[in-house]
C-alpha cells in the first residue's frame, strides 16, 4: 500500500454491546490525544474505525459489506480513507479479515486498541497493522484520562468471561475475567464526574465478578465498589450491567435496599425457563437459582425493575421447553428484555449439537416471546403512572421545549418545560407507552 497523509478526522462508527460503546468512546479519546478530531456529521472521515461485534450470526459478512460502503462512498467523495477494525470481529477472525479486505489497514482486538498511534503510524506509510495481544490491565493504563463530557456515562470494571457458555464466543474474545484496580476505578469515576457525568454505569461481561482491594487493602466485591463510589458527592446514580447469577452475593443484594445512589434497577440474564436447556447451556445455575436471587433482591427493593436476556431456539429445544421460558417471563414479570434467535457461533460447542431448531421454528418462538414481554413491559409502564421520580436530561426531544431521560428504573420519560442536558427534573409519571412515558414537572430543574 501507498504512504498516505495522517488522517485529520475520524469516525468510530461501534456496534452491539455497551462495553464496545466504552470502548469507542475510549478510541475517540485516545485519536484525541494524537491531535486527530471528529469528521463533521455528513462528511467522510479520514480514518473510519468500525468497532464489531461477535455476538449475532453473519458478523463477519456485515463487517466487509460495511467495508464495501466506505470504499464505495470515499470514492464518490474523492477520498481514500484509512480503514480499521476494531472489537471482537476483529479479534476472533483478524487474520482472515486482512486476507479478504484489501482495504483494511488496521486490524486491533478489543484488548489491545490503545496501541492505535502506532498502529496508525505503520497504516500511513504504507503498511498494515494487526494486533490482537489480549493485556487488559495495560490497555487501561495505557489509555488518556477521562475527557467525557455526559450526564451519563460509562465505566469498564471488568472485563472477560470464564463462564464458557456453550452458545458464546466472548471468553475467546475477550478473554479470562480481570477486575481494573479499585484505585484505577475511583480515579477514572472522580474525572468522568468532575467532566460532568451525574450517573455512571458500571460494565463487565461478568460485572458482578468484580473484586478488588479497597484503599484501606480490604478485599472487597462490586457492592464494596458501588458502596465507594456512592460517597462521590457530585455523582448521582450509580447501575450495572451485565451480571450473571452464579456471582450474585448477599452484599450486592444487601447494597441494593441501603445504597440510595444505586438505582432500583437490575439486568440479570437467564438465556432459558427451562432447566435441561440450561444445563445444555452450561450456565451452572437453574430456573430456581435464579428466581431465588430476583426474590432476595426484591425484598431488598421492593421497587426494582427487572430486566433479562433470552435464547430461542437452543439446539434440542422442544416445544414445552420453550414453554418453561414463556412461564419464567411471566412470572418474573420483567419492565424490559432482551430475546435473541439462538445464532451458531464458530468454535463454539453448541455450534455443532445434533438438534438445530429450524429457522420458522425460531422465529415463531421469538415472535411469541417478544409479545408476552412486550405485554409485562408495558404493564410495568402503566403501574408506574402517578409515582413522582427525578429524570436525568440526556437530550433534547423532537419538539422545542421537549426534553428526554430516564426514570430510576431506566424508563424512557419526556417532558415538555424549562430544562437542559444534566438536568435532575422531578416529574409526575402521567401516560404510558409500549416503550415511554410522559412526565409532568413538578420541580423545577436542579443544576
Amino acid at each position: 500500500m501507498k504512504p498516505s497523509a495522517p488522517p485529520k478526522t475520524f469516525r468510530v462508527k461501534s456496534f452491539g454491546c455497551q462495553m464496545n460503546v466504552y470502548d469507542g468512546e475510549r478510541m475517540a479519546e485516545l485519536l484525541g490525544e494524537q491531535g486527530i478530531t471528529p469528521a463533521p456529521e455528513g462528511e467522510e472521515a479520514d480514518l473510519v474505525i468500525l468497532n464489531t461485534c461477535h455476538i449475532r450470526e453473519k458478523a463477519a459478512e456485515k463487517v466487509y459489506s460495511d467495508i464495501g460502503r466506505l470504499v464505495k462512498a470515499g470514492e464518490e467523495a474523492g477520498k481514500k480513507p484509512l480503514i480499521a477494525v476494531a472489537g471482537c470481529v476483529a479479534q476472533a477472525e483478524g487474520e482472515e479479515i486482512m486476507a479478504r479486505a484489501p482495504a483494511v489497514s488496521i486490524v486491533v482486538g478489543p484488548q489491545a486498541y490503545h496501541r492505535l498511534p502506532a498502529m496508525l503510524e505503520t497504516a500511513t506509510q504504507g503498511g498494515r497493522a494487526t494486533d490482537s495481544d489480549m493485556p487488559a490491565i495495560a490497555k487501561f493504563d495505557a489509555l488518556p484520562q477521562r475527557r467525557k463530557r455526559a450526564p451519563a456515562a460509562f465505566l469498564t470494571v471488568q472485563e472477560g468471561c470464564d463462564k464458557f457458555c456453550t452458545y458464546c464466543v466472548v471468553p475467546y474474545t475477550r478473554g479470562a475475567e480481570i477486575s481494573r484496580p479499585f484505585k484505577h476505578l475511583i480515579a477514572e469515576a472522580e474525572k468522568l464526574v468532575e467532566a460532568g457525568a451525574r450517573e455512571i454505569t458500571l460494565l463487565g461481561q461478568n460485572v458482578n465478578a468484580w473484586t478488588g482491594e479497597d484503599d484501606k487493602g480490604r478485599a472487597v466485591g462490586l457492592d464494596g465498589l458501588i458502596r465507594a463510589l456512592a460517597k462521590l458527592p457530585d455523582l448521582q446514580r450509580i447501575r450495572y450491567t451485565t451480571s450473571h447469577p452464579n456471582d450474585f452475593t448477599p452484599g450486592l443484594i444487601a447494597a441494593h435496599g441501603e445504597v440510595d445512589k444505586l438505582m432500583p434497577y437490575l439486568h440479570l440474564p437467564v438465556q432459558s425457563g427451562n432447566n435441561r436447556i440450561l444445563k445444555a447451556m452450561n450456565r451452572q445455575h437453574t430456573a430456581e437459582d435464579y428466581l431465588r436471587i430476583l426474590e432476595q433482591v426484591r425484598a431488598a427493593r421492593p421497587d426494582i425493575a427487572l430486566s433479562g436476556d433470552f435464547i430461542v431456539g437452543f439446539p434440542g429445544e422442544t416445544e414445552a421447553e420453550f414453554a418453561d421460558t414463556l412461564s419464567i417471563v411471566d412470572e418474573v414479570r420483567y419492565a424490559a428484555c432482551f430475546s435473541f434467535k439462538y445464532s451458531p457461533r464458530p468454535g463454539t460447542p453448541a455450534a455443532t449439537m445434533d438438534g438445530q431448531i429450524a429457522a420458522e421454528v425460531m422465529d415463531a418462538r421469538l415472535q411469541r416471546l417478544q409479545q408476552r414481554i412486550a405485554h409485562h413491559q408495558f404493564a410495568f409502564n402503566q403501574a408506574s403512572v402517578g409515582k413522582t421520580c427525578t429524570i436525568l436530561v440526556e437530550r433534547t426531544g423532537r419538539h422545542p421545549g421537549q426534553w428526554l431521560g430516564k426514570s430510576p428504573w431506566l424508563q424512557s420519560v419526556w417532558f415538555e418545560g424549562e430544562g437542559a442536558i444534566g438536568d435532575l427534573v422531578e416529574v409526575e409519571l402521567a401516560e404510558a407507552g409500549p416503550n415511554s412515558l410522559k412526565g409532568l414537572v413538578r420541580h423545577r430543574a436542579t443544576v
